[in-house]
């Protein structure tokens, strides 16, 4: 299966357990690899054999910036729901990060990956 890699989408967003995350947001970083056959757009040239990527960045980006839950595994799980949406998507693997988590003494980022498919 062929396969389209966008990496590095960051986006402000609210999602957090914390009330402070809620309310002050913070960054998130969003990878999604989509699982879709690009023959047909490799031997004609044409976009509408293919997805239009920008759609897929746009969409995570509203997500993130507009979704309000408490864990970050429904937001990654709702990022996943709404791209599979998108044809011709046969699998979505997300990866989202949370580079400041706030966690005492912890300088790292949280990361949760998961894939979808129909």
């Amino acid at each position: 299966m062929d396969s389209i890699q966008l990496t590095g989408i960051r986006c402000y967003g609210y999602t957090g357990y914390l009330p402070e995350e809620q309310v002050l947001g913070q960054w998130f970083e969003v990878d999604v690899t989509l699982w879709l056959d690009l023959s047909k757009a490799g031997k004609s040239d044409d976009i509408e054999h293919t997805l239009d990527y920008r759609s897929t960045i746009s969409l995570v980006q509203d997500l993130v910036k507009n979704s309000k839950y408490l864990l970050i595994e429904r937001l990654v799980d709702a990022i996943a729901e709404a791209i599979l949406k998108q044809s011709p998507i046969e699998q979505v693997k997300v990866k989202l990060s949370k580079p400041a988590a706030p966690i005492p003494d912890f300088g790292g980022k949280i990361t949760l990956e998961i894939t979808r498919s129909h």
